[in-house]
């Protein structure tokens, strides 16, 4: 993966206790934060998106609407 530097403005707490956690520590505090960073800077998909997807992907494997009905009445 590659990696880019960037300022980030945090509290004083926040920056201190970075500061002051191992390199081991810091690694994975880095690894969290780009992780947090990339889902919260992703576009979001829409319920609507979501459910065709899995709906493609389950017709895909042949799950048919009358297959999935009898699953679901399956009791």
């Amino acid at each position: 993966m590659d990696t880019k530097t960037i300022p980030i403005r945090v509290s004083a707490e926040a920056a201190e206790g970075f500061e002051a956690a191992s390199e081991e520590d810091q690694r994975k505090i880095e690894a969290l934060l780009s992780l947090q960073l990339g889902d919260l800077t992703q576009p979001r998909r829409s319920l609507e998106e979501i459910m065709d997807s899995m709906s493609n992907y389950a017709q895909s494997q042949g799950l048919t609407p009358e297959i999935l009905e009898s699953i679901l009445n399956d009791k």
